[in-house]
């Protein structure tokens, strides 16, 4: 009580000393008490930024605010800061609070420039709003040299209250199984995230590609290599483009794979990209029941320029290798990853072929009927090549007639089973004892009769996964199918 007395008294002392050097006429309030540093440089809470050493200045009134104003004003035109935007804004009462803000978002990697971009920056106090917003983002994940970067692309995260805001947006993130270690990264490719409600788009788009058939357990994987689906409305554009797909023919469970897997394909903009290329594929002479196996096998043909590929490549088939439009068209259906292969690729098995004595005829015909060819490795074709022709001394017509010969491993699958073949004594075609999984060749091995060959699995437009031999086919069993020939396309 009597140090609260003394200080009341040297308060008086001053106050009533109108001639102290230290004494401000206009608020008759010494300099050394506005002149007190009302926070320290150095705050506990956030150490790795240094504080500012001034914050808002003093209680003004009307006539000195406008002083000030004017003051920061010319201030922020002399380093080429146009202020035009802040005249509704609240601004510190003295310069100095406003230079300390422009040199310390100048630190962080900021230009005047970006400071044009959105003047509004400079309205965020430095101790108040953008050391605490830094010093969370560097906790979640973000590298310090990044954070310039970063509030470049989304300044207005320095407005959020972490508390309010931002925590519990990284907390919905981590419970759509995001890695702590990947927070940083997401928030780099789309910072937009903070700004976002929980309940809103975030929540609705989630919900809905779960509804689908969408796992869960790999939402997380999904916002790491796609966040910006966490931004877009279900009604106007995740629903309508998955609609059209379904309404292909593609299964949803497919489609729900094929999402997980690929979660960018629903950044495809349907009426700009996607309905045109599927347009651009019947034109080129692809049937319309083909277009869910060519979808499933290669999803990114939704969103290519594909009229531009699809003209050169068809024009490369037809000089090059003499195969015509039709065929072209039935080798994009089985393989249409070939629009995007380079044509010295495709040359290279084909040269092959024909230095084996092989006409440019029966190469065409090869390959329409296994477009797989033209993407194989010539150094595993020419072990498979000699080994048919030393070892199995088969003609060459087996080859024309079966050229998915050269797709097979030559160790882990032709090798092992030509030679049980020969131990038993079984005479064969090569589609009979390769094109079957390891289980049936052994139903093959040891059966009665020699069972006839028959193609693979196929889709049937607007029905369920059919699989040729097989009248009646269960629910659970057509539930495995549409994943084994996802598998089976997704792994070409």
């Amino acid at each position: 009580m009597t140090s609260i007395i003394r200080r009341n008294q040297s308060l008086k002392t001053i106050f009533r000393n109108p001639k102290d050097p230290f004494f401000n006429p206009i608020y008759k309030i010494p300099y050394r008490v506005l002149n007190q540093k009302p926070f320290s440089t150095h705050s506990s809470k956030f150490p790795e930024y240094e504080m500012p050493t001034v914050t808002w200045g003093v209680v003004q009134g009307r006539k000195e605010k406008l002083v000030s104003r004017v003051i920061i004003s010319d201030y922020l035109k002399s380093i080429g800061i146009i202020p035009d935007e802040l005249e509704e804004l609240e601004l510190p009462s003295t310069v100095e609070v406003m230079r300390e803000r422009v040199e310390f978002l100048q630190k962080i990697g900021l230009t005047v420039d970006d400071m044009n971009e959105y003047p509004l920056m400079l309205g965020c106090s430095v101790r108040k709003n953008i050391i605490p917003v830094l010093t969370y983002l560097e906790k979640i994940g973000l590298q310090r040299s990044k954070l310039g970067e970063f509030i470049k692309i989304y300044p207005q995260c320095l407005h959020t209250s972490v508390v309010v805001e931002l925590v519990p947006v990284i907390k919905f993130l981590r419970g759509l199984d995001v890695e702590k270690q990947d927070i940083g990264y997401v928030l780099m490719k789309y910072p937009e995230l903070l700004g976002f409600k929980l309940e809103g788009t975030m929540s609705t788009s989630v919900a809905y590609l779960v509804s689908i058939g969408v796992n869960p357990r790999d939402v997380g994987p999904m916002v790491t290599q796609y966040p910006y689906f966490l931004g877009m409305r279900v009604g106007t554009t995740i629903k309508p483009l998955v609609d059209y797909l379904v309404s292909l023919g593609l299964p949803k469970k497919i489609l729900a794979r094929m999402v997980e897997k690929r979660a960018y394909l629903l950044g495809y903009d349907l009426e700009e990209t996607v309905k045109p290329n599927v347009n651009c594929l019947l034109s080129f002479g692809l049937r319309k029941d083909t277009l869910p196996s060519v979808i499933a096998q290669f999803p990114q043909i939704l969103g290519l320029p594909l009229k531009a590929k699809l003209s050169s490549q068809q024009y490369f088939f037809n000089l090059k290798l003499k195969i015509d439009p039709d065929g072209f068209a039935r080798v994009i259906e089985k393989m249409p990853q070939i629009v995007s292969l380079h044509q010295h690729v495709i040359m290279k098995p084909v040269e092959f072929l024909v230095g084996r004595g092989f006409s440019t005829a029966d190469v065409a015909k090869m390959i329409v009927k296994c477009p797989q060819l033209v993407a194989l490795q010539v150094g595993l074709m020419k072990n498979s090549y000699y080994f048919f022709k030393s070892d199995m001394g088969r003609p060459m017509e087996e080859l024309l007639d079966f050229p998915d010969y050269f797709t097979y491993s030559l160790e882990s699958r032709i090798k092992p089973r030509y030679q049980r073949l020969q131990n038993k004594g079984i005479r064969c075609s090569l589609g009979w004892f390769l094109n079957c999984s390891d289980q049936r060749f052994e139903e093959r091995l040891y059966g009665d009769y020699i069972e006839p060959e028959s193609s693979g699995p196929s889709f049937c437009m607007g029905g369920k996964l059919e699989l040729p031999g097989n009248e009646i086919v269960s629910e659970e069993e057509d539930d495995s199918e549409d994943e084994t020939l996802y598998r089976r396309t997704v792994s070409l």
